[in-house]
C-alpha cells in the first residue's frame, strides 16, 4: 500500500519508497536502458560490471585473471559513487562463460584487498554468452 509521504508498508512496516540511480564515469557507461546501481532503503544494487576500461570502453587485455580484476576495480567504483564499497557486499553473482575459468576468476577474486575478511555470499553461474564476450560479469547487492 502506497502512502501519500513516500512510504509503503511491508509486513505492516513503513519502509520509504525512494530511490536513487548511480551513475560514474569511473566505470563503464551503461550497454543499454538501465542504471550502473540503485541506492534504496540502505541498500545498494549493482547492475553486472564487465571488464571494460572505463576511460576507453575497450575490453582490457588478458585472460580471465585480468578481466576479474577489472570487474571488480569497476564495481568498486560503482561503489563509491553510491556511498559504499566492496567490503560492504551481502551478495554477489558471477557469470562465467567457462567454469574452466573458476579457479583462476577465484584467485583473484579472492584477494584480501577487494571484500576483506569476510566476503560476501556468492553464486557462480556459467553462461552461453556474456557481453561483448567477455569471460566474466559479476552484479553485487551491498549496504550503503
Amino acid at each position: 500500500m502506497l502512502a501519500s509521504c513516500g512510504l509503503f508498508r511491508w509486513r505492516g512496516k513503513p519502509v520509504a519508497n525512494d530511490k536513487k540511480a548511480v551513475q560514474t564515469d569511473a566505470a563503464p557507461k551503461a550497454l543499454g536502458p538501465y542504471s550502473q546501481a540503485i541506492v534504496a532503503n540502505g541498500m545498494v544494487f549493482c547492475a553486472g560490471q564487465i571488464p571494460l576500461d572505463p576511460a576507453t570502453g575497450d575490453l582490457v587485455a588478458g585472460g580471465i585473471a585480468e578481466q576479474t580484476h577489472q570487474v571488480l576495480k569497476n564495481l568498486r567504483a560503482v561503489l563509491k559513487a553510491a556511498g559504499s564499497d566492496l567490503d560492504r557486499s551481502l551478495k554477489t553473482t558471477v557469470f562465467l562463460k567457462s567454469m574452466d575459468s573458476f579457479t583462476a576468476m577465484n584467485e583473484v577474486y579472492g584477494r584480501p584487498e577487494y571484500f576483506g575478511a569476510n566476503p560476501p555470499a556468492r553464486s557462480t553461474v556459467e553462461v552461453a554468452r556474456l557481453p561483448r564476450d567477455v569471460m566474466v560479469e559479476i552484479e553485487v547487492v551491498a549496504l550503503v
